[in-house]
């Protein structure tokens, strides 16, 4: 029977060579109680013990909203003895119309030993008919990476947060996007944690009166939590890449300096301090504070302007979630390139 929302089980053992035997006599045997759906080829690798029952139970929720068909894969590279498992399940919701489940295919894969070599032809033998693939990478990436897994990946997610050398890391994803003839699109978690408060912060400069400030920045403050420098770093080099600054140099801690197109220098300050990924940022500008804080307590951003010191009006505005299944609907919910990412990328990658 297919799994629902409530079961995480891996689903029912398969060979290898009858996963797709398998599944239609899966759907043959539920027809009219259960619809199958399919709008992407999601595939998630992980080395991490226990992932596959994590990953299962992130998949049950991200198809709440996401149809697709999850290719959900663990490696166990360091295993002395070769080994694959494949099992195949469901998850079933139902309808807006209440009338039917919706569902969406999961295969998943334990690879261990030598046959993690395997990987590009159990993902690419599984897909989906021709839907695009979104390949979510959990771990580092392995220097050199098979070039043969990027021949059909459209979206490469990844996480930078986690990451213990950004630069190395970024090339490799570079050289594989190069490999891939510039075809996939890098997609990191780490850049959709700020979506919600760069949207605050770009709210204050929609009305064109208020575009003089962006030549007026004198300074700005980030607080971060602990483990989300890189996320607060990213933030940083958004202004820069948008507003023409570069960096002109790193004082001490997590000071940065940067220069406008005619030279004038502009100060950011990072600071850790406990709460969200991105606590709390302001920009003073000639006099006027620019000021986004997350609320205590709840999923919403304070934002106001106005005199430092007086008291101003709070507007509220959504905060987002740093939970893995909400920062990957959001990301499934895009398309296109991220440009404005590779540019931000681009301005502080020595800062990373």
């Amino acid at each position: 029977m297919a799994a629902t929302t409530e079961n995480y089980s891996l689903g029912l053992p398969v060979e290898i060579g009858k996963i797709e035997k398998e599944l239609k006599k899966l759907w043959t045997e539920s027809e009219g109680a259960m619809t199958r759906a399919s709008l992407i080829n999601l595939a998630i690798y992980s080395e991490a013990p226990g992932s596959l029952e994590k990953n299962t139970q992130l998949i049950a929720k991200i198809t709440e909203n996401h149809v697709c068909r999850a290719i959900v894969i663990a490696a166990n590279c360091g295993a002395k003895e070769s080994r694959v498992e494949a099992w195949i399940s469901a998850h079933c919701h139902i309808s807006r119309a209440g009338s039917k489940q919706i569902c969406s295919e999961q295969l998943s894969f334990l690879l261990e030993g030598a046959c993690t070599n395997l990987l590009p032809s159990i993902v690419f033998s599984h897909l989906d008919s021709d839907l695009p693939l979104h390949l979510w990478w959990q771990d580092e990436f392995p220097d050199p990476m098979d070039p043969q897994l990027w021949a059909w990946v459209d979206r490469l997610i990844y996480d930078s947060e986690t990451w213990k050398n950004f630069d190395a890391q970024m090339r490799l994803v570079e050289t594989a996007q190069n490999e891939a003839k510039q075809r996939i699109v890098l997609c990191d978690l780490n850049w959709t944690r700020l979506d919600k408060v760069r949207l605050a912060l770009a709210q204050f400069f929609d009305h064109p009166a208020a575009h003089h400030h962006f030549v007026e920045i004198e300074n700005a403050r980030i607080d971060f939590a602990p483990g989300f420098r890189s996320t607060a770093v990213l933030l940083a080099g958004w202004f820069g890449a948008q507003l023409n600054w570069s960096v002109e140099k790193m004082s001490r801690g997590d000071d940065f300096k940067f220069a406008d197109s005619t030279g004038r220098k502009i100060d950011i300050e990072l600071r850790e301090r406990a709460g969200e990924p991105i606590n709390q940022i302001v920009l003073n500008s000639r006099g006027c504070e620019f000021v986004v804080t997350h609320a205590k307590g709840a999923d919403l951003l304070e934002v106001w302007r106005g005199q430092p010191g007086e008291e101003c009006a709070h507007q509220l505005m959504p905060a987002g979630n740093n939970d893995p299944v909400s920062l990957m609907s959001d990301e499934l919910m895009r398309g296109g390139p991220h440009r404005v990412y590779l540019r931000a990328v681009n301005c502080v990658r020595n800062l990373l």
